[in-house]
């Protein structure tokens, strides 16, 4: 096993702390111990991708024990997607040489191209950790694809003018992503060869804006522009005075602009950057509002994400609250926005782990979710949210994923068919507690 720096060591301090912004737009230095506290937090997700992975083939389980301990043999496509960016971190830190992460890379990129089963570019949502072969009778996922290929194209611009950067291209422009849309004008998404297409499609606001975004600026298989006025900007939500576009799972706030930067920038229709501070700052009020109820939250103790349950898994959040929220906490919630509300989701993180300490943050971060009220722990960590923790951590102290990623030309062609432009001052005044713009008149085609 990799040693772990820092468990139960302190680590060194950082060289000088880098700017992190604040969901104000304030910068704020991190203090040392914050520096020390995302390090060690960054370095435990971390663990999970390097030490999990199957290493003859580079896929990573679904989750394991966050003592790093049983993990399991069904592996998530979106899993790998965040794996194949953690190695980037992970040699970018010095956790890893370069070439122990260059060859993990080529290993899974390997497996992808010859080995995993594929439709039209597409892959099955679960795979097998040691065949690579479809588990579950499970769908070929549209937006699991996406996740993955944000890995792909990760390591494609982190590895330039290698055999890497080569094959990473080969497996993107392989995507047929017209074939997802099945003649409409939004994605499906999922498609399986027992029954065919989903009925249900990325129509209003979700994770999707990273599926849509890859296909309109792929070289091979692009899809029209029009794919990015064609969903709706609902639902809407007004909480404690902010009005933002809101799916109650706070991760799909933080999917897309792991990798995309869209700070500073707006297209048409929304601030989406400002759009997932909104939403982070109205979940915190909203638990805070729940405290009389849930006496675990509270400043503090607040972030609900679709996470394990103590039955079965939940996709519980708000604002509004969903009718199943419990007291769980869920630490993936807050530590993937940290770039969105640095200081009050750093608050949160660096006192549940002061207050509850090995109980659950274990060799692999923070447990997946936990109750204080009922004392239920999950044992498990998920892939997907160590993979949004450690991203979005990283991206609060450096902006290292966003950098990396945004080499990538098709993206920048793909913001550009979206109409993204930079944020002027007036669109600052009038964002000040939303993220909405007034709906454009449509152009000719769109």
């Amino acid at each position: 096993m990799l040693p772990v720096a820092g468990l139960g060591l302190g680590l060194a301090a950082a060289d000088p702390a880098p700017v992190l912004e604040q969901g104000s737009g304030t910068p704020q230095f991190l203090t040392a111990a914050d520096a020390e506290f995302l390090e060690d937090l960054e370095h435990r997700s971390f663990l999970f991708f390097w030490e999990q992975a199957n290493p003859a083939n580079g896929l990573i389980p679904d989750r394991a024990h966050a003592d790093g301990t049983g993990g399991r043999t069904d592996v998530s496509i979106a899993g790998v997607g965040f794996g194949l960016t953690a190695l980037c971190i992970g040699e970018q830190r010095g956790w890893i040489t370069h070439d122990a992460a260059y060859q993990r890379a080529q290993t899974t990129l390997n497996t992808f191209t010859h080995t995993v089963p594929n439709v039209h570019g597409f892959y099955y949502h679960f795979l097998d950790l040691n065949t690579g072969q479809r588990t579950r009778r499970c769908e070929l996922s549209s937006i699991d694809t996406a996740l993955l290929m944000a890995g792909v194209l990760t390591v494609r611009t982190h590895f330039p003018h290698t055999s890497v950067d080569n094959q990473a291209g080969t497996l993107f422009n392989n995507v047929d992503w017209p074939w997802m849309l099945n003649g409409g004008p939004t994605f499906a998404l999922a498609w399986k060869p027992e029954s065919g297409f989903s009925r249900y499609r990325w129509e209003g606001f979700s994770e999707h804006p990273l599926l849509d975004l890859m296909a309109m600026g792929s070289s091979s298989h692009p899809v029209a522009a029009t794919v990015w006025s064609a969903w709706r900007r609902a639902p809407v939500v007004t909480y404690a005075g902010r009005t933002f576009l809101q799916s109650p799972a706070l991760f799909t706030h933080q999917y897309p602009w792991a990798w995309i930067d869209v700070r500073n920038l707006r297209d048409d229709y929304a601030d989406y950057f400002h759009n997932s501070t909104l939403a982070t700052l109205a979940q915190r009020q909203m638990c805070m509002d729940m405290a009389a109820h849930f006496p675990s939250y509270g400043p503090n103790a607040w972030g609900i994400t679709a996470s394990d349950g103590p039955t079965h898994y939940h996709a519980w959040g708000g604002p509004h609250p969903t009718p199943d929220i419990d007291g769980t906490l869920v630490p993936a919630a807050t530590a993937g926005s940290l770039p969105f509300a640095p200081a009050e989701c750093l608050a949160v993180l660096r006192n549940l782990r002061d207050s509850f300490g090995a109980t659950v943050y274990r060799r692999y971060g923070f447990v997946d979710a936990f109750n204080p009220l009922t004392k239920w722990t999950d044992p498990d960590v998920l892939a997907i949210d160590q993979g949004i923790s450690l991203l979005m951590a990283e991206n609060a102290r450096s902006s290292f994923v966003l950098t990396t990623f945004m080499k990538n030309p098709e993206i920048q062609a793909a913001l550009q068919q979206a109409h993204f432009r930079p944020k002027t001052l007036a669109d600052d005044a009038l964002s000040a507690s939303t993220a909405l713009y007034p709906a454009p008149a449509r152009r000719p085609g769109t």
